[in-house]
């Protein structure tokens, strides 16, 4: 990963940056809102999975967002493409390289709470992992065994419901069930996700959140609703509205995005 750093700097792409950023399905809108940007498409980085999903476009950004630099991965790709669930080892990696400080995840989810329906934006306090997946499963030395009490960072998960607050996005808070696609759940799956204790359902963020917590990036995630889960309500998810629901979505995102990263320290080299 060191070599694929240097390259990368090499064009215009160095840090250190307050935040790395994850975008979900559909939910590329904030890259619109970098400054002094520059970009290299997936495929010209060394290791970098190219996103096979529609709705994920592909491309790293190094640029300004509120006032601070980030690096925005536009596009993941996701364990059921490949069967790999590491499969976001190698960029999570690249962020620690380049000198990212924190890590902000975002994704599509579906919902288990009517209040909290298409459109909402929820901040994740925990996760449940239903997929039997594990990306450090493999890996060598006792690194591996990987705390997970507060893998969502408290502090935060204060500065995003304060960045919130100032932009005047409405923030749910919850607790998030991955299951490993890319069929969605069933709507038995999905009441047992409740009994749980899930708040939503999604194919992605829970392998990130672990590989992030290896590589010592604290992490701050927010879910974009695009559907209420399978039998909850009239709760039947398909991909198309998934998008639909998501680009329309997006632009809270990037305003809370925004807000967020202005809150951020500036980051030292």
């Amino acid at each position: 990963m060191a070599a694929t750093a240097d390259l990368l700097r090499a064009r215009g792409l160095g840090g250190p940056f307050a935040c790395a950023i994850v975008t979900g399905t559909g939910l590329g809108a904030m890259v619109e809102r970098l400054t002094e940007t520059r970009s290299v498409p997936y495929g010209e980085i060394p290791g970098l999975p190219a996103p096979r999903v529609s709705g994920h476009g592909g491309r790293l950004h190094a640029g300004s967002l509120g006032g601070r630099r980030v690096l925005v991965f536009e596009g993941r790709a996701h364990a059921y493409e490949t069967g790999d669930s590491g499969v976001m080892r190698v960029p999570l990696g690249i962020a620690r390289a380049l000198g990212a400080r924190a890590l902000l995840l975002t994704n599509a989810a579906g919902s288990l709470r009517p209040e909290a329906g298409p459109g909402s934006l929820v901040a994740l306090s925990d996760h449940i992992n239903l997929s039997g997946f594990n990306p450090l499963v493999g890996e060598a030395g006792d690194g591996r065994f990987v705390p997970m009490v507060g893998a969502y960072d408290a502090d935060l998960r204060r500065t995003l419901h304060a960045a919130a607050q100032a932009c005047g996005v409405a923030l749910h808070e919850g607790i998030y069930a991955w299951f490993s696609g890319p069929s969605f759940e069933t709507p038995a799956e999905v009441r047992m996700a409740g009994i749980l204790g899930a708040d939503l359902v999604g194919m992605s963020t829970v392998p990130e959140t672990i590989l992030a917590r290896f590589f010592g990036l604290p992490v701050a995630a927010v879910s974009v609703v695009t559907n209420l889960a399978a039998g909850i309500g009239d709760g039947d998810p398909h991909h198309d509205e998934t998008k639909a629901v998501a680009a329309r979505a997006a632009t809270d995102l990037a305003r809370l995005a925004e807000a967020f990263v202005s809150l951020l320290p500036e980051p030292r080299a």
